[in-house]
């Protein structure tokens, strides 16, 4: 008898709780895996219930023991996957002032280094080693680091537990050492004064919700900051940015479908924060700062994909506004930024983008595009803002990045750094695609491939389709060195632009929301039909993943379509959305409920969540192999909504499977936070799909009785 046929996976005991909402009763009967101190947990992974974390290392070990057969190939394809990482890498330098700032890695580096030379040249000053800070650490993520305007400081966060709480420090950059200042419990960004003398960050609740804006006088203890700005909605959350200019710091509130700016003057010593525009249901805006004038990216007046309106600084109410780059529908500006005399914006066009300049004084404008079926492309405008130098990023699924200095005068570019790949890589042997499939409601989904050049596209070959379709992100499809090792294997590499994203725009977002959700999960479902039409593979060898609210779509897809898949693969999966939605004292459910609907009042929200919520519409039907990774720490999607989901899987399907969970009991959302650490969770991920692929029999058989 092989070690997987005798293996029974861990089954937790029932202890049923019923609850009842608009006259509808549901029952959950693994309700006891969520902790009563889970706040406690996010700080301290020791403080969780015996019985509970016994639960959740049962879990890993039979994974383990499922997998074991694969523990070569994990090897294997951990070794691949690092020899495509350049291990002494290092970023190409940002010029700031006298000074010219970068991060490398050194060999073996988990985690960077952050540097700085004289802008002309000259000896390297180490400013900050985060793979020395790591070490000793179960759990270690460098949050954000920031110089002083005047480069004799640097504050820096991090966090040693994966809940996302960082803590902020000040290092005097001469003397290397830390100053007394330690600011906890942040989301980890800062804003410096114009003089250095104090730094602004946001501070997290009790309930896990970045709600208050601090500013912090260096030298001075936390509880005497000054209280900026104090958002009284839970549905609301905080988060600050900095003008390119320098001149502003940016409270950002909002939602998914409202937002609200202030403005701190950041050059006066204790300035109050000035609103632009109040909020207004609907409203979205974001601004940048050019001399005196405000550029505000917006939807205002109907605008769904955006427009680029102005306002002067003094008076920057709505009154003022007019407009600057009209609205295009179809063609969404994703972003803006301004440096002297230009504004550059972000627009994706039937998921295509490009970079435009607009020359503030003339209006004159030029793109930069690629020719590519699918690529993607990024902007850094680096620090300065009296300059007529643009970095962009370009790279394509096939094409290591290759970054650019654009000068926006001339229009010449300077190639700056191809990202290396040490084990060798060459773009013609590999294939990019872009094709179309088509909606049950006629919708046309976009959808991005690579594969080899080689493959005969006979149907034959197993895909892996990675889905997200939330919250308007849109997936680009730039060069990744992962997938490689299962393209290199004869798979397909897929990304599904469903909808939910806004690869389409900002219509293609609101059709894949609130009521409108399943049409996340069926264009998934007709992306996998259209591949198999194609030839690209076919039923039954499709491998699909997808991460948190990506998760929830695998959740989805298993209980709708399950003999499509070959094997599920939903990394931190976000699939007990009924429960979570209707707890409002969770850390995202009161901003997430412009996103999936509030079903704790309104009756047509809470039916519709349930008739998809993964967890609630688990079936008596067989299911293809699934794996489930979790991290104990998660604030965003909490451990217990994979590990009930596997739980009540095993209890009702009717064949298929096997069903698995891996936890990582020392980190949180992102899974294990170093470069090469994070390697062993995708290898266990691919190594499962090239297990299912094969109809997950072992690889090796293994005697044993288990």
């Amino acid at each position: 008898m092989t070690l997987f046929q005798s293996l029974k996976p861990p089954l937790a005991r029932r202890e049923p709780v019923t609850q009842s909402a608009h006259g509808i009763s549901w029952v959950d009967e693994y309700a006891w895996i969520r902790a009563e101190n889970w706040q406690d947990v996010l700080r301290d992974p020791g403080a969780l219930a015996p019985e509970i974390a016994g639960l959740l290392k049962r879990e890993n070990r039979y994974c383990r023991a499922l997998m074991k057969d694969t523990e070569a190939l994990q090897r294997l394809l951990v070794a691949e996957m690092r020899a495509r990482i350049k291990e002494d890498d290092a970023a190409p330098p940002s010029k700031d002032g006298p000074f010219a700032y970068y991060q490398r890695y050194g060999r073996g580096g988990e985690h960077p280094i952050l540097c700085r030379r004289p802008r002309d040249g000259g000896k390297e000053q180490k400013l900050l080693d985060a793979h020395r800070l790591s070490r000793g650490k179960d759990f270690f993520d460098l949050g954000d680091a920031r110089h002083s305007p005047d480069h004799r400081l640097m504050a820096w966060s991090s966090d040693e537990a994966g809940s996302e709480l960082y803590t902020i420090r000040v290092r005097d950059l001469a003397s290397g050492r830390e100053l007394g200042d330690a600011v906890t419990e942040t989301v980890g960004d800062m804003v410096w004064a114009a003089d250095a003398s104090a730094f602004y960050y946001v501070r997290i609740d009790a309930n896990h919700r970045p709600s208050r804006v601090f500013r912090h006088r260096l030298g001075t203890p936390q509880e005497d900051d000054a209280l900026i700005h104090e958002e009284q909605d839970p549905g609301m959350f905080v988060s600050i940015s900095e003008t390119q200019s320098g001149a502003y710091l940016l409270i950002d509130v909002g939602d998914h479908e409202t937002s609200e700016v202030r403005f701190v003057d950041l050059r006066t010593p204790d300035a109050t924060a000035m609103l632009v525009h109040p909020r207004q249901e609907g409203l979205r805006y974001d601004i940048e700062h050019h001399d005196e004038r405000f550029l505000i990216l917006t939807n205002k007046d109907g605008a769904e994909d955006f427009k680029i309106m102005q306002a002067p600084v003094e008076a920057p109410g709505p009154e003022n506004w007019t407009e600057l780059v009209p609205y295009r529908p179809g063609c969404m500006i994703v972003s803006h930024v301004c440096l002297r005399g230009r504004l550059i914006r972000m627009e994706r066009e039937n998921s295509l983008p490009r970079i435009v300049i607009h020359d503030l004084a003339s209006g004159e404008e030029s793109a930069i595009a690629f020719d590519e079926e699918a690529y993607g492309l990024g902007m850094d405008a680096g620090y300065e803002f009296d300059t007529d130098w643009l970095r962009f990023t370009y790279a394509s699924m096939a094409r290591p990045a290759e970054t650019y200095d654009y000068n926006m005068a001339t229009r010449e570019r300077l190639l700056v750094k191809t990202q290396e790949v040490p084990s060798g890589h060459d773009p013609a042997k590999y294939r990019v695609r872009r094709v179309f499939a088509t909606a049950t409601d006629g919708a046309v989904i976009p959808v991005s491939l690579l594969h080899r050049a080689d493959l005969d596209l006979d149907g034959a070959a197993p895909c892996l389709l990675y889905g997200y379709g939330s919250y308007g992100s849109s997936m680009s499809a730039s060069f990744r060195v992962r997938p490689l090792s299962l393209v290199d294997r004869g798979f397909v590499y897929a990304i599904a632009h469903v909808r939910g994203g806004t690869e389409k725009g900002w219509a293609w977002y609101q059709d894949g929301k609130l009521a409108k959700k399943t049409n996340t999960f069926t264009d998934f479902i007709a992306v996998g039909e259209e591949l198999a039409r194609l030839g690209y593979t076919s039923p039954g060898r499709i491998v699909a993943e997808g991460g948190s609210a990506g998760g929830m779509l695998m959740g989805a897809i298993a209980n709708l379509a399950p003999d499509m898949f070959a094997g599920i693969i939903a990394d931190v999966p976000f699939v007990d959305v009924l429960n979570t939605i209707m707890d409002a004292s969770m850390p995202l459910t009161p901003p997430e409920w412009p996103e999936w609907g509030n079903p704790i009042t309104d009756p047509e929200a809470f039916r519709t969540i349930m008739g998809y919520s993964p967890y609630e519409q688990v079936k008596a039907q067989s299911y293809p192999p699934i794996l489930a990774i979790a991290g104990l720490t998660d604030p965003r999607v909490t451990y217990w909504e994979p590990a009930k989901w596997v739980q009540r899987l095993r209890a009702r399907m009717t064949g298929g499977g096997p069903v698995m969970m891996h936890i990582n009991m020392s980190a949180g959302h992102g899974g294990a936070a170093g470069r090469f650490d994070s390697l062993k969770e995708t290898a266990l991920a691919y190594a499962f799909a090239i297990k299912a692929a094969q109809g997950f029999k072992p690889l090796i058989e293994i005697e044993g009785e288990g």
